[in-house]
């Protein structure tokens, strides 16, 4: 089958790391260590699971901090290389093992591509996995397959970027028959920002900060204005397209994401409350601001100005995956006495229903939210274009695109 397969290249890492910054032209050159290969299908690890043949595969932040060497080392021992990449994605099953009794060849899926006890095989399972909290599994390193915190990033499983994977049967979630393939490929990401944006309980007199308008900073806009949030809800975006997705789906206030930072910090303490003071040295002081604040980009720069402007005693909730953030000046965590969530993958949510697992939510929503968020997906590119692919959702400002995807041809 084909499928674009990563593969660790100390030397091609290196250069990356190196020189990417200064020559972003690299990282679609063929320098990086993606490449499409003819590989053979990966086998069904038991009986309990199952084989699905991508329909669409979308390009993730993570996939892209893999693929321009951007990433921290931190999750490099918790994979298993060669793996093909891809963990967003809809599309058909057309394998089940024998003792798979809720699933049946044809069937159009998403799936939950976190690698828990379940997959791995363990009974009883971690505390984490039995509080259905299995994107946190202690166990990601032993078990069935191969080391990996989830698809796309196990050497055994495969992944969406292919012809073909393997998923268990736990991870396997039905798609409603009137839900678009294009909003369908977005319920692992929505699922994301549900689980971000439940962190905090906002009240219509609050205001909540959304850094970056991205496909994580656009699906938290969301997530807050479909689980019922009526709180005013400013969004810094960077792109045009961003800003017109942005007011669509939600946001009451648009904010400039660039330029000098003084004339962008006094733009942004007009709209939320906040004061700008001076320092001798340094970025500005701000006092005041968003009662809630999510990161949906979580840079260097990001985490710096979304903790100046969440107001004293308010929350800061990164959703976005950080690098190795530099430059952050922590004091105003402390001085403030924020309340700081990371907000990882999914978990059970308390919603108006009392408490659903992240991805049934997700798809219950969609029902509603289908139509408008399918237009946030882009044309899709073939697994041979993957390099022009890389660069539309490297370059969105360029592309006009927020989610880059793969259509999977089966021939």
């Amino acid at each position: 089958m084909k499928a674009l397969q990563y593969r660790k290249n100390i030397p091609r890492y290196a250069l990356l790391k190196l020189l990417g910054p200064r020559f972003p032209s690299l990282y679609t050159a063929g320098v990086a260590p993606l490449s499409l290969v003819d590989i053979p299908e990966p086998k069904l690890p038991t009986q309990q699971w199952v084989r699905i043949a991508p329909c669409l595969a979308g390009i993730c932040g993570s996939d892209l901090a893999t693929i321009c060497a951007k990433g921290s080392p931190y999750l490099a021992p918790v994979t298993s290389m060669p793996f093909v990449m891809g963990h967003e994605l809809v599309g058909h099953i057309t394998e089940v093992g024998r003792d798979v009794t809720t699933l049946r060849v044809g069937q159009r899926v998403v799936i939950h591509p976190a690698l828990g006890c379940k997959a791995r095989g363990f009974d009883p399972p971690c505390d984490l996995c039995r509080d259905h909290r299995d994107a946190l599994c202690r166990n990601v390193t032993r078990g069935d397959v191969s080391k990996g915190i989830q698809i796309g990033y196990c050497r055994d499983t495969g992944g969406g970027f292919s012809q073909g994977l393997v998923a268990h049967q736990s991870q396997v979630y039905l798609v409603p028959d009137d839900l678009d393939d294009r909003a369908a490929v977005l319920i692992e990401p929505f699922a994301c920002a549900l689980h971000g944006a439940l962190q905090v309980s906002l009240q219509e007199t609050d205001t909540a900060l959304v850094l970056g308008c991205g496909a994580i900073g656009l699906l938290t806009i969301a997530a807050l204005r479909a689980t019922g949030c009526r709180a005013r809800i400013a969004a810094a975006a960077k792109y045009d397209h961003q800003r017109r997705h942005a007011q669509a789906l939600g946001a009451d206030v648009l904010l400039n994401a660039g330029g000098p930072v003084r004339r962008r910090y006094m733009d942004w303490a007009k709209v939320l409350d906040a004061e700008v003071l001076d320092p001798e040295l340094g970025k500005p002081t701000v006092l005041g601001g968003a009662d809630a604040t999510f990161d949906c980009v979580a840079s260097s720069h990001t985490i710096d100005d979304g903790l100046r402007f969440t107001r004293s005693a308010g929350t800061f909730v990164l959703v976005g995956m950080p690098g190795i953030p530099r430059g952050v000046d922590w004091t105003a965590m402390w001085f403030k006495e924020l309340t700081v969530h990371a907000a990882y993958a999914y978990g059970p949510e308390r919603c108006a229903d009392g408490e659903k697992e992240t991805f049934l939510l997700a798809i219950d929503l969609m029902r509603t939210w289908g139509p408008r968020l399918a237009a946030l997906v882009g044309p899709p590119h073939d697994l041979g274009d993957y390099r022009a692919a890389i660069a539309s959702a490297l370059n969105t400002g360029r592309s006009g695109v927020v989610k880059t995807v793969f259509a999977i041809d089966k021939t």
